[in-house]
């Protein structure tokens, strides 16, 4: 699975937003853990349904956006 095929968008998901692996966790919600001072330990631990790569989907997706 590449990087960019973990972020998807469903228009009746989450009104839209960007998603990871099509669960209901947003692009933006990691981001913001991240700001608030969560590791990414610390972000696995409380979403174990999340995996490492998704927390780099994540910070890469802004970044492709804005390019």
């Amino acid at each position: 699975m590449n990087q960019m095929s973990r972020i998807t968008i469903q228009p009746g998901q989450c009104h839209g937003q960007p998603c990871i692996r099509g669960m209901r966790i947003r692009v933006t919600d990691i981001l913001e853990m991240l700001a608030g001072g969560m590791t990414h330990a610390q972000i696995l631990v409380d979403y174990p349904y999340l995996e490492a790569d998704d927390i780099t989907a994540a910070l890469a997706y802004p970044a492709r956006e804005i390019r």
